[in-house]
């Protein structure tokens, strides 16, 4: 069966891209920076960025172009009992959109609410109470909020007809929603420099304290930053890039792509922080205050809070959640993707619209806790686990398959041979020696903290349940299916 192709490169830079940006480059880069020393936070950034982030883009688009294959079929190319590494990377982001399209289901009700400023004035009890209906704690899961089952339905829907032609219907798709979410953030940057206030919120931003540097949780929260918003071990860098012909130019893909995501997160942070600014002046609360929140909290407490000040309130309003909404669906319909095309190439006799749909489905059903009044805690304790523990330890053993398995040095000489940009040698020690370091730093000290400090003041019953039994459940799976891939292929070759 002939292999689907991106129409043209810049269709698969858009893709990439598109996965790449999303909810993370406005609510979480903006705050990190804030926390971590302003302006200065950008040093560990930029250096994680040409340390750790594009030399990892370099291998995932290298390894899915040469072997033109899926995360699994790529690393069962490179040997058989590999299979799993490609596995637990699709898994892992299988998990990560069940609720990261409940946080989009959240945007489209949010879309509605905005024409009338439904929040008032009380942002943070309209968000918890009458949206979440949020419960007294992890233990009492209540019921489901039929309006976020309602919608997260029509964020399935969205996301299916998205990818479920493959390549091909992807490909239309991001002309439109890659750029839509940047032309709209720079139109909310330029509502939010001409406010009162702004230029005493970008201060706050870029004001540089060079003192933050000598912090190692500086470094370790610019690394995990760049590592979660380049999308990578999900798989999915791997999946886009096996869509390119074995000849097209892998280093100056990633490059771009790589850039164009930090750029993208630079000016979020200038839209953010100028609106911060306004809000400190007309609420009388200090920048500060204001910069301490993060993911929900900042998008669906601080900002609808800050926006209704604005004039024209009801229109920014909406341009903001419709900016969340195409940020995200990139990244969420890019997950699906990767796990498509998995049962693609290991089933190619089933048509791309049917697998495309089971796999939305499955995920639609296993997001419907995430629904439920204790769904925000659960949600918060996946997204913790998966993406602190099980995503860096898929980029791990997908470090050691390339670098003990296929060859560091013989995967650089194809890249170079297809690429004007050359690598250099560098780059094979940082995949086999500084990377892996790195990662596992980040896994070390992630573990020590949630050892010796419960994450969140959760129970322990729901951190091993959301968390622990998550991760344990992705890589014995994938371990169960590399074991069975192999036993397959050896009776295999035995008839032969």
């Amino acid at each position: 069966m002939k292999r689907e192709r991106w129409s043209s490169k810049l269709i698969f830079i858009f893709a990439a891209v598109g996965s790449a940006v999303g909810l993370g480059n406005v609510w979480r880069f903006p705050y990190l920076a804030g926390k971590y020393g302003g302006g200065a936070f950008l040093i560990p950034y930029i250096i994680m960025l040409f340390v750790l982030g594009l030399p990892l883009l370099i291998m995932e688009f290298a390894i899915g172009q040469k072997m033109q294959l899926g995360a699994v079929g790529a690393f069962q190319k490179i040997k058989q009992k590999l299979a799993g590494i490609g596995m637990a990377a699709v898994l892992c982001g299988f998990v990560v959109v069940t609720y990261y399209a409940v946080i989009m289901a959240w945007s489209l009700l949010y879309i509605f609410f905005s024409f009338k400023l439904s929040w008032g004035a009380d942002t943070e009890s309209f968000f918890f109470n009458q949206v979440l209906h949020l419960s007294g704690g992890a233990g009492d899961p209540g019921q489901i909020v039929l309006p976020i089952l309602f919608a997260l339905v029509a964020v399935w829907i969205m996301i299916y007809f998205s990818i479920w032609k493959g390549v091909k219907s992807v490909g239309k798709v991001v002309m439109i929603t890659m750029p839509l979410p940047v032309i709209l953030l720079v139109v909310l940057l330029i509502r939010g420099v001409t406010l009162p206030g702004a230029a005493d919120g970008i201060i706050f931003y870029l004001k540089p304290d060079f003192n933050a540097l000598l912090d190692l949780a500086v470094w370790r929260a610019a690394a995990s930053q760049i590592f979660f918003t380049l999308s990578l071990a999900f798989g999915i860098m791997i999946a886009y890039a096996s869509f390119q012909h074995e000849s097209s130019d892998i280093s100056k893909a990633a490059i771009l792509t790589s850039l164009i995501n930090s750029t993208i997160s630079i000016i979020a942070g200038f839209a953010v922080f100028s609106t911060l600014g306004y809000m400190a002046v007309q609420s009388g609360v200090s920048i500060a205050d204001l910069a301490g929140a993060s993911g929900p909290s900042l998008a669906f407490i601080v900002f609808p809070k800050a926006l209704s000040l604005m004039p024209m309130a009801p229109l920014f309003a909406v341009l903001f959640f419709v900016m969340l909404i195409s940020l995200a669906i990139d990244s969420a319909f890019s997950l699906v993707e990767a796990a498509s095309t998995v049962l693609c190439d290991n089933y190619p006799h089933l048509r791309k619209e049917d697998i495309s749909f089971y796999v939305c489905v499955a995920n639609f059903i296993c997001g419907i806790i995430f629904t439920s009044f204790a769904g925000l805690y659960y949600l918060d304790i996946t997204d913790h686990f998966i993406t602190n523990y099980g995503l860096v330890a898929a980029g791990l053993l997908e470090i050691w398959a390339v670098a003990h398995f296929y060859g560091a040095e013989k995967l650089r000489a194809y890249i170079n041979g297809v690429s004007d940009i050359k690598i250099g040698r560098l780059w094979s020690i940082a995949i086999t020696y500084i990377i892996p370091a790195l990662l596992l730093v980040l896994l070390i000290t992630g573990l020590v903290q949630d050892i010796s400090e419960p994450y969140g003041g959760y129970p322990q019953w729901a951190l091993f349940c959301f968390g622990w039994l998550v991760l344990i459940m992705v890589f014995t799976a994938s371990f169960l299916f590399s074991h069975f891939a192999a036993k397959s292929r050896d009776k295999e070759e035995k008839t032969l």
